[in-house]
């Protein structure tokens, strides 16, 4: 047999097929030293305002991309603890940032925002659709009013209000804002469905609430606030009676885990660990503190104090003498 000379057998093997690895992309190129990674750039757009203003100083790349952009303070949310803090001029200074184009405005229990000053923000953003001012004592029904006034003349289309806490409100501003907003959203009309309470309803921030305005005007104490239905079938079939169990949570107290009413009976009877109410019927479905006998409330589970015994607790009043006790009998 003859043999392929060498040439020949080096020429078919450079020729064999290459492997798969060498078809896959090259990774990306790392970031420079010191240089954020770019995801980070795409995570802006879901911070909150806390984390936007944190990254505004982690460094140069970040904080310019945080100043720049108007995207990412088209929607501005205040909430504790820079609420404590919000001024006018630092809101005017942060809403500025979205040059003209702030479409929803959400300051929780920001106490030093005026009249004036959330004005101001609004003739700059005459294009917002949401305005939450819920416990923003500074402002007033005449401020409200002139807002919403404001964005009438420009043609704006104010959606939503968030009123709750705010001082001076009455039936007369009430009725100036209903109008104005009805007639630059004939769609925006205040929905008269039932509002069934529960403590997530009393809340500021519930983005369930598919309504205009938050208030209405109850119809026992004419005072401007949340107005809640009852959810017992018996008291809503009442439809002509002027005493049906429809109005705010101070002339019809609900109960915190149904949302009926409670009545003075129930006040009596049905005594709670914590400060809160509960009917009778939801009282006795609920566990209760083994030495007095008094439940807590949904809201207030994570004040019960558990025992040895599985399934069993005991309130924070039940607690403290047990505590006390045991302080005496160390000091003997």
């Amino acid at each position: 047999m003859s043999r392929q000379p060498v040439s020949e057998v080096t020429t078919d093997r450079t020729m064999l097929p290459t492997t798969a690895t060498a078809s896959t992309p090259p990774p990306p190129p790392a970031p420079p030293p010191g240089e954020p990674h770019a995801a980070l750039f795409f995570a802006l757009g879901y911070m909150r305002l806390p984390e936007l203003l944190a990254c505004w100083r982690v460094c140069r790349l970040l904080g310019e991309a945080v100043a720049v952009d108007p995207l990412l303070w088209r929607r501005v949310a205040v909430e504790r603890p820079l609420s404590g803090r919000m001024t006018d001029q630092v809101l005017l200074k942060l809403t500025a940032r979205a040059e003209g184009t702030l479409r929803s405005l959400r300051l929780f229990g920001c106490v030093h925002v005026s009249d004036a000053g959330l004005l101001r923000v609004v003739e700059h953003n005459p294009r917002v659709t949401e305005i939450y001012v819920p416990a923003c004592t500074g402002l007033t029904g005449d401020g409200v009013v002139k807002i919403v006034q404001l964005l009438h003349e420009h043609k704006g289309n104010i959606s939503r209000l968030r009123l709750d806490g705010i001082s001076g409100m009455s039936k007369h501003h009430l009725d100036i804002i209903m109008s104005l907003m009805c007639k630059g959203n004939p769609q925006g009309q205040q929905d008269r469905s039932p509002l069934f309470y529960n403590h997530r309803a009393r809340e500021a921030l519930n983005t369930n609430d598919e309504r205009p305005i938050d208030v209405d005007l109850c119809p026992v104490c004419a005072t401007v606030g949340p107005v809640f239905d009852c959810t017992r079938d018996d008291c809503r079939k009442v439809r002509d009676s002027l005493w049906r169990c429809r109005g705010c949570y101070f002339c019809f107290p609900k109960c915190e885990k149904c949302g009926g009413c409670v009545s003075s009976e129930d006040i009596v009877d049905a005594d709670l660990a914590c400060s809160d109410l509960m009917c009778l019927d939801c009282w006795f479905t609920v566990p209760k503190c083994s030495t007095c006998n008094r439940p807590y409330c949904g809201r207030h589970e994570n004040l019960m104090v558990s025992l040895s015994m599985a399934g069993q607790f005991s309130c924070q009043r039940c607690k403290e003498p047990d505590a006390s006790h045991e302080n005496q009998e160390d000091d003997y």
